[in-house]
């Protein structure tokens, strides 16, 4: 009997959203023939990752493995799912698969990153399949927030997998395929072993609505508007972006594009032809001349991004721009958990400047671009696995998906990062847990999350930075005063005394009694001018910072 196996890992995006890096393997147990499907970023913040570019998975495992990599397919062309993939491909060499218009996306991160774009397969929907050592890869067309979504048919020894990627049941989503229900239920009419499945709306109880329920209500709002109408939403969400134009378009406006990203996405769409019928716009600088009030603005930051089109028309005038009182900025977006702080920022400062700002409380101008609880009950009954594997998902909602699979009568785990699930019996079971992280760009530097230089970052920004100074001369003795720099600390303390003089005071009275010994070893001059900083700023201002000493000795 043959001891092979189907194995599933994933390496980021489970027991989170973002970041998402999903493994499966079939062969003897260290020997599988591995591929991988997505390779994605996501995104710094303030307080856990300050001063960082993108955040990714952390592949080591998977590195050291590369031998047995056959392939990388990628689902859609969100950053969270490719955005990895120009600055890793080169420590795993393998060719990636996607449709047109994610293809397109994808080669253009390898020429910014230096890597080769003929790595990148363009690939057909199914019933296209492409060989990948033991498994037949093909991409289902399904519906998201983005042109050409796809999940991925997997057809292993042990049975057919689905991988859904994000995913919803839209069947008029504008641009893009609709969902088909017929080619999902005939792909899974032979049986399919697992469903690896998106669980990020597990938790929203009514059934998920289509893209088309959003036009009329975005039409009658800038149609009801008397002066410049400013619109943002996800640059990658392409029907929504044609969605707001046409509203401008019907309403008589001059539609302009603004933001890089924004113009990126809609070339890209027209030029892999997923889009043949956006409406005419203008550039940026020839809006500027145009009257106010025949104008319509589509823009970039509607995740409160500082450099972002929105950010700055907030802040002021923008490419010849400025928002007056009485305008409409509309957010035809959801705020990602995380972001809400940067996007209340721009609406008051839009509030202050008396624009009308104008969100998506009531669910009127958004719709999610994810399978919402009922849709998941759906999708399990068209293609009734034998087993579901949540993933793309926090980890309350993974747990949440295996109790709804569960009460449905069908076997379902939860695996967060780093969880090898064995796929091969009537139920998926832990085969081995495995170490993973995160990888920080930094810069145009690579470093760990566990390196330290984050860490040493946050703790600079939490309690400010101290130089201390001090010079000894040939016989190690000081010569002259210590003198300190600060750097994020207030200049005086309790005693109403310049923080310096204090410290330069309390250091230079240590100096003067230390012991020889002490003043010939750089080591213990360091922790104790070090720890006599720390404590004078404590009894000072209530704080201990960062300390750097630099000793100077003469020859």
């Amino acid at each position: 009997m043959s001891n092979e196996r189907l194995i599933y890992l994933p390496l980021g995006g489970a027991g989170e959203i973002g970041m998402n890096a999903y493994v499966y393997g079939w062969g003897k147990p260290g020997k599988e023939r591995l591929i991988l499907v997505d390779l994605g970023v996501t995104f710094p913040d303030m307080e856990t990752s300050p001063g960082v570019n993108l955040i990714f998975p952390d592949i080591s495992w998977l590195v050291e493995r590369k031998d047995r990599l056959e392939a990388i397919f990628i689902t859609h062309a969100h950053e969270d799912h490719f955005g990895a993939v120009g600055h890793y491909w080169s420590r795993l060499g393998v060719p990636v698969y996607a449709r047109a218009f994610t293809a397109h996306h994808i080669r253009r991160k390898m020429i910014e990153n230096g890597q080769p774009e003929a790595e990148v397969k363009t690939v057909s929907p199914w019933p296209e399949v492409t060989k990948a050592g033991p498994f037949s890869v093909g991409v289902l067309p399904v519906s998201h927030s983005i042109p050409e979504g796809g999940s991925i048919v997997i057809d292993t020894p042990a049975g057919r997998v689905i991988h859904t990627g994000d995913f919803k049941l839209d069947e008029t989503p504008l641009v893009g395929e609709p969902f088909d229900a017929d080619l999902w239920a005939e792909v899974s009419k032979d049986g399919v072993k697992a469903l690896v499945c998106d669980s990020t709306n597990v938790f929203s109880q009514h059934p998920g609505r289509s893209e088309a329920t959003v036009g009329p209500e975005i039409e009658k709002l800038v149609a009801g508007a008397s002066k410049m109408v400013v619109a943002t939403t996800f640059a990658s969400n392409v029907a929504r972006v044609k969605t707001l134009a046409e509203a401008g378009k019907r309403a008589g406006r001059t539609v302009c594009l603004m933001g890089r990203a924004m113009q990126r996405m809609i070339e890209a769409s027209v030029e892999t032809g997923v889009l043949t019928d956006f409406p005419a716009t203008v550039p940026p600088e020839e809006a500027a001349k145009l009257p106010r009030e025949e104008l319509m603005l589509i823009v970039t930051g509607s995740q409160g991004e500082r450099r972002a089109a929105s950010a700055q028309l907030a802040r002021g005038k923008h490419m010849g721009i400025t928002l007056k009182e009485g305008d409409l900025f509309l957010f035809s977006s959801k705020t990602i958990p995380g972001n809400e702080n940067g996007v209340i920022r721009v609406m008051n400062q839009f509030s202050e400047r008396g624009v009308d700002v104008v969100d998506d409380n009531d669910g009127a101008y958004h719709v999610s671009g994810h399978a919402n609880r009922p849709d998941l009950e759906r999708m399990q009954d068209i293609v009734a696995p034998q087993m579901v594997i949540p993933m793309h998902g926090e980890h309350r909602h993974l747990r949440e998906l295996t109790k709804l699979t569960k009460e449905r009568g069908r076997a379902a785990i939860v695996a967060v990062n780093g969880t090898m699930i064995d796929l091969t019996g009537d139920e998926p079971v832990v085969a081995d847990y495995v170490e993973t992280g995160r990888t920080y760009l930094d810069g145009t530097v690579q470093i760990g999350a566990m390196d330290g230089i984050v860490r040493d970052r946050i703790r600079v920004a939490l309690n400010g930075h101290l130089v201390v100074s001090v010079i000894l001369d040939e016989d190690d003795e000081p010569l002259g005063e210590a003198w300190c720099e600060l750097k994020g600390l207030p200049e005086t303390g309790s005693s109403n005394a310049s923080l310096v003089d204090v410290l330069e005071a309390d250091l230079t009275q240590f100096l003067a009694r230390a012991g020889a010994k002490t003043l010939a070893d750089d080591d213990k001059l360091d922790t104790e001018l070090r720890r006599i900083a720390r404590n004078t700023c404590m009894s000072e201002i209530g704080r201990k910072p960062e300390v750097t000493v630099i000793v100077s000795r003469l020859s």
